[in-house]
């Protein structure tokens, strides 16, 4: 069989189109960054925050105690020091820190120092944790914003160091999504919306 001309060369081009391929530069991967609020119960914040643009993951969990690897049970004891608390993943390139932490005074009553709506205790307080000095520049610039009108001088929200995070329980994850019946009314009969309607407006 006569061999085609062109077939001594297809090796040497598909050589050089393999080492083309293997010099273009790798997409680079988005360098996320994370944040921790603090704003009562963990499922209405870890629902709220993950919904917003540029949250990559939000992970309820709890923040600020003394006692290492707490549970549920542990925490609402109210005796380990720990608030209920979310994780947020997100990309810098979509919503800055400053924006973020714009977004979460919208989800909490930040004058309430006992907890929030229904939910009362120490567990349930706000926070913001901040885990460097940009993130607390921009948490207090934050705050600052909305200490004004009928807000300033009762914000009880606080601006804390970070500590380490601990992950909730796999059930407390997403969990309006999984038990969707339960949380609306929940969240119903916990009065929440209403409060932060009368502060923040519809």
């Amino acid at each position: 069989m006569k061999q085609s001309p062109a077939s001594p060369a297809r090796p040497l081009v598909l050589a050089v189109v393999l080492a083309a391929a293997t010099t273009l530069p790798a997409l680079a991967e988005p360098k996320l960054e994370t944040a921790v609020f603090a704003g009562g119960c963990f499922w209405t914040m870890e629902h709220g925050l993950e919904t917003i643009p540029g949250v990559v993951k939000a992970v309820s969990g709890y923040t600020g105690g003394h006692v290492p690897h707490p549970s549920y049970a542990d925490v609402t004891t109210e005796t380990t020091g720990h608030f209920e608390s979310v994780q947020v993943t997100f990309d810098p390139s979509k919503i800055s820190y400053r924006q973020l932490t714009d977004r979460y005074w919208r989800l909490i009553d930040p004058t309430d120092d006992g907890g929030q709506a229904c939910d009362r205790g120490p567990s349930y307080r706000t926070a913001v944790f901040v885990a460097s000095p940009a993130q607390r520049k921009a948490a207090e610039e934050s705050l600052a914003a909305i200490n004004t009108g009928k807000l300033k001088g009762h914000i009880a929200t606080r601006i804390l160091p970070a500590q380490t995070f601990w992950p909730a329980e796999d059930y407390h994850q997403q969990f309006t999504m999984k038990n969707p019946v339960r949380y609306n009314a929940y969240r119903v009969g916990c009065g929440r919306d209403g409060i932060l309607k009368s502060i923040w407006g519809g």
